[in-house]
């Protein structure tokens, strides 16, 4: 990629960049920037949460009003902050600070029209950022699809490549809402192959012979064609919970964006079937027990470090 923040044409090698959100997520965000050489400048609410990023080499603030005191005349602000009211309400005490030089980047799961209607009441440009890979991506990066203008992309190209895997780990989708409508359907398509597997397994497990999940996994996960990451978090769930899963509860949590995915294909008049009825089975894990539903709620554990719901708990 070629940049335009200096006369060379080159990004600038170290950057200061204001993180605000520093959950599981955004202490990642901090963190692999501070190890890429970059400066952070890092809040959150939450006084302890400030005080592990400050202990990590990032420079604490005390508000949002202090975190842009504290970066330079173009502000790089990052927000790792829950979907919805959190966002606006955090956009709304950044306002007074910012203008048009300023970049601001939304790495949750706002809804991409949400996205849309942030950039155009934002006086800073605005990147909605999809982030993919989850707490378990800590060291190698995350997936980041990145929707905005292009020139704000371009300044933060040096952090997009510490955050994500590299530079191959992230690119601009397209214009404002792009970045959130493709991981919209990436998180479609991760319920279906999470159905998939989920229903694979529950025919070996049910099926005419006693077999060893974990081994299973791990023997498809050496050159079969359906190896992937989420086989590994097969492997690894049937390795510590035991080839029945234990005490893992049939009960798979989340939905909004494999909800939002179905009505967009609705409104597109693009079938979606398969993603459509692995959304369906997760509302249905809400009323009785399945083996594919057991694997599914596990594996969010492996990739997003969600809660465990237990059988004790259900």
């Amino acid at each position: 990629r070629t940049g335009t923040t200096t006369a060379g044409g080159r990004h600038p090698s170290r950057m200061e960049l204001g993180v605000i959100g520093l959950g599981r997520m955004g202490q990642i965000v901090a963190n692999r920037s501070l190890a890429a050489g970059h400066d952070v400048v890092a809040f959150d609410l939450s006084a302890e949460a400030t005080a592990e990023a400050a202990e990590n080499g990032a420079e604490p603030a005390d508000s949002v009003a202090d975190l842009c005191d504290r970066l330079g005349s173009e502000k790089r602000i990052w927000l790792m902050v829950p979907a919805g009211d959190a966002v606006d309400a955090t956009l709304a005490d950044l306002e007074p600070h910012l203008d048009a030089d300023d970049v601001v980047v939304d790495g949750g799961n706002s809804h991409f029209e949400e996205s849309v209607r942030r950039a155009e009441e934002t006086d800073a440009a605005y990147l909605d950022c999809g982030t993919s890979g989850g707490p378990a991506s800590a060291e190698a990066g995350f997936s980041l699809m990145v929707g905005g203008p292009e020139w704000a992309y371009e300044a933060m190209v040096p952090v997009f490549d510490a955050v994500a895997t590299g530079p191959d780990g992230h690119d601009r989708m397209g214009e404002t809402g792009s970045g959130h409508y493709v991981k919209m359907v990436h998180n479609g398509v991760e319920y279906a192959l999470m159905q998939a597997y989920g229903e694979g397994f529950e025919l070996l497990a049910d099926g005419r012979y006693d077999l060893d999940m974990e081994s299973v996994a791990r023997t498809w996960n050496n050159g079969a064609v359906i190896r992937s990451w989420l086989l590994e978090l097969c492997e690894e769930a049937f390795r510590e919970e035991g080839s029945d899963l234990g005490d893992v509860a049939d009960r798979v949590a989340g939905g909004s964006t494999g909800t939002w995915t179905v009505q967009e294909a609705l409104e597109q008049e693009v079938p979606v079937p398969i993603i459509y009825q692995a959304l369906a089975e997760r509302f249905d894990s809400r009323n009785e027990g399945r083996f594919s539903r057991r694997l599914a709620n596990r594996l969010r554990y492996g990739f997003g470090r969600h809660e465990v719901a237990r059988c004790d708990d259900a």
